[in-house]
């Protein structure tokens, strides 16, 4: 008997919760633990590539392309994109008390305003744009009016310009968070892209949702919790005492990883390798210890970004700008693939209130 798609009662009760498929993508594949952009293993990726070339892979399926041809924008034109007119100055200067992502949310519609190549809805255009827009979010994360050859080199050069190992790092944490299969902020994307809204809207969309605390915001959470714990003595009575009080430990178990999320583990060790006497790390890692023991759960890539952020001696808030600049480039990747579809995607609502 044919399904009638104009009563939802007849279709899937469970469609829009965890775990279902819900639109064809050809980008990400998490598999038996591990995660795939376009059938690549992302951890080999990062051995290899910049996040550039990630970009250019995700966006237009080609890893033989190279920066040159989308990312080529000169410095004099990135600073004119962030700093288009007067008004998008006086935006800068009221966004000083803010977060990154909340500069982004700020200064996102006004870099948009100028450019209006964005609304040329072709895959190659899309990724030009993606090309522009990248490298304008790096300026506005640090503060800078140049741009350093590479996004993870402009970060490194404006957060900590006397550590230029964290160049390095950086990139592999762009690379692990540029995208995810169909999470909350990518079907967001999704859903504002099927409405032929530009990239600069549907990536306002994807940032308004990676900051929720179920998603992106998580960072926040293991940001408290690193706080709470202070030193590694402390981390066994901190988790022991959460635990107790029946509340959660943010950044821990992953139900797409039960046996460890592969971009946490590969951050770690890299930080392990670079700064294997910090503090910080050793903190951290006497956290991931005793929750092992604990509760058998291993750390997600949310508490592996606010580590490499301690580490480094950045602000609050700079681990989700990194997710957030990272994840820019999944929902470009989504926006390009839901442009092509021409579908609009509009799910219909099992009504459960008083009938008429």
């Amino acid at each position: 008997m044919r399904r009638d798609p104009t009563k939802p009662a007849t279709l899937t009760a469970d469609a829009l919760h965890w775990g279902t498929p819900l639109l064809e993508s050809a980008i990400t594949l998490i598999d038996a633990g591990q995660l795939y952009y376009r059938g690549q293993n992302v951890v080999e990726l990062v051995r290899t590539q910049q996040v550039e070339d990630i970009a250019e892979f995700i966006w237009l399926d080609d890893l033989e392309i190279g920066r040159a041809s989308l990312f080529s924008t000169p410095q004099s034109k990135l600073a004119k994109l962030v700093k288009l007119t007067e008004t998008a100055r006086t935006v800068t200067r009221m966004t000083r008390g803010l977060t990154p992502l909340e500069r982004f949310q700020a200064i996102l519609p006004v870099v948009a305003a100028g450019d209006v190549a964005a609304y040329d809805m072709r895959p190659r255009s899309i990724a030009r744009t993606g090309a522009r827009l990248l490298p304008a979010l790096a300026l506005v994360a640090t503060r800078q009016d140049s741009f350093h050859e590479t996004i993870a080199l402009t970060l490194q050069q404006g957060w900590v310009s006397n550590e230029p190992a964290a160049a390095v790092l950086f990139n592999t944490a762009l690379i692990l968070c540029a995208d995810h299969e169909l999470n909350v902020s990518s079907f967001t994307a999704r859903c504002v892209a099927s409405a032929h809204a530009t990239p600069y809207s549907v990536v306002l969309a994807g940032l308004a949702a990676l900051q929720g605390v179920r998603h992106g915001g998580q960072t926040g959470q293991v940001e408290a919790l690193l706080r709470e714990v202070d030193s590694p003595k402390q981390a066994k009575m901190v988790i022991s005492d959460r635990l107790r009080r029946g509340e959660s430990i943010p950044g821990f178990g992953h139900r797409l990883y039960p046996d460890g999320d592969p971009r946490a583990k590969l951050l770690m060790a890299q930080l392990g390798k670079v700064y294997s006497r910090s503090p910080a790390l050793s903190l951290a890692k006497s956290i991931v210890a005793q929750m092992r023991r604990i509760t058998g759960e291993h750390p997600t890539i949310d508490f592996a970004l606010v580590v490499l952020a301690n580490v480094l001696k950045l602000p609050s808030g700079t681990a989700l700008a990194l997710f957030a600049l990272g994840r820019t480039i999944g929902w470009i990747g989504h926006a390009i693939e839901q442009y092509q579809t021409e579908r609009l995607t509009r799910p219909r609502a099992r009504y459960v209130g008083k009938m008429p």
